[in-house]
């Protein structure tokens, strides 16, 4: 084992957790009307038409035909993002890939699958879909609305997602049905969240999610974006109310599909507690399969080892026709 004991926090990014404490803790059981209010936006989202439209990227890959893409979300939000094809092999699958609070620069050619067509959104006021006035940067875009729980920035990410699986089931008819997703660190928690109510996604790969557990989200010294809404909540104690309804343990619950997660025993950014909420959150199953990192958001030794493990993971998890 590799967890780090030198940094420069001044907290514990284990919080004094071991794995055996990790593993025991439960999610929380989310307000009523929680699943009311994520199926009724769903059903909403799934009546629009993306209206997505390819182009010519400036990314290039031997492997993979690039282009760039764009697609109408909810509120008529225009979302960019990347669109890879494989050159070589048919298209048997899909894939959505979405990314953490640092946003996307480039598509990830190195995503270790094959006979996929990979869409990658980048969420909405985040690098190629930012719109002012929504901050640009996690501090000020996990605040954006967080006092309205139907506006909320999150739930229109949500959203997002939902509408990026249209675009490839309205591109490609014949993969309805297999289509994927992988989301880390904010990509995993908007995950957490929307699979649950997209029956159309068949599996899901979440690595060091974030948004679980939201009342030790709240209470747990961190860097992430939990910080920002810290701070917050210090002056607008009611905002618990609508952070209920965004917890993505709690979403984790009524996840039904095979997952591969992805959870970290030390992470200054995304504690792991809540990572390890949502992970315990699956219902029992032998479908899905959680790989224990020393850590996360954090350089350590034997980070590309685990790292290539992971890799190979997702490899066989998505490598089904």
């Amino acid at each position: 084992m590799s967890i780090p004991t030198e940094y420069p926090f001044d907290f514990d990014p284990t919080y004094g957790f071991g794995v055996e404490e990790l593993l025991a803790i439960r999610p929380p059981e989310g307000p009523p009307g929680f699943d009311d209010f994520w199926r009724t936006r769903y059903v909403a989202g799934r009546s629009l038409d993306p209206q997505p439209k390819l182009s010519a990227s400036q990314s290039s890959h031997p492997d993979w035909e690039t282009y760039d893409i764009s697609y109408r979300s909810t509120d008529d939000f225009a979302i960019g993002g990347w669109l890879l094809l494989p050159r070589n092999g048919t298209i048997k699958r899909g894939l959505v890939v979405g990314h953490g609070y640092g946003g996307r620069d480039t598509p990830d050619f190195s995503i270790p699958v094959a006979e996929t067509a990979v869409l990658f959104p980048c969420f909405r006021g985040l690098s190629r879909s930012q719109r002012p006035p929504i901050p640009s940067e996690a501090a000020g875009h996990v605040l954006y609305d967080i006092d309205k729980l139907d506006r909320y920035i999150l739930g229109g990410c949500v959203e997002d997602l939902w509408l990026a699986v249209s675009v490839l089931t309205e591109l490609y008819p014949e993969i309805d049905g297999r289509i994927g997703y992988s989301g880390a660190s904010f990509g995993g928690g908007i995950g957490a969240l929307a699979i649950p109510y997209d029956a159309r996604i068949d599996r899901g790969n979440l690595v060091v999610p974030t948004f679980g557990n939201v009342p030790l989200w709240l209470s747990l010294p961190t860097l992430g974006s939990g910080h920002s809404v810290q701070a917050y909540l210090k002056t607008h104690p009611g905002v618990i109310e609508t952070l209920r309804f965004f917890d993505a343990a709690t979403a984790a619950r009524r996840i039904r599909i095979p997952m591969l997660m992805a959870v970290a025993q030390f992470d200054p950014a995304v504690a792991p507690p809540c990572q390890f909420s949502i992970a315990n959150a699956l219902p029992t199953s032998t479908h899905h399969e959680t790989v224990i990192l020393d850590a996360g958001h954090f350089e350590y030794p034997g980070s590309e080892e685990q790292q290539a493990f992971l890799t190979e993971r997702v490899r066989q998890f998505f490598g089904v026709t």
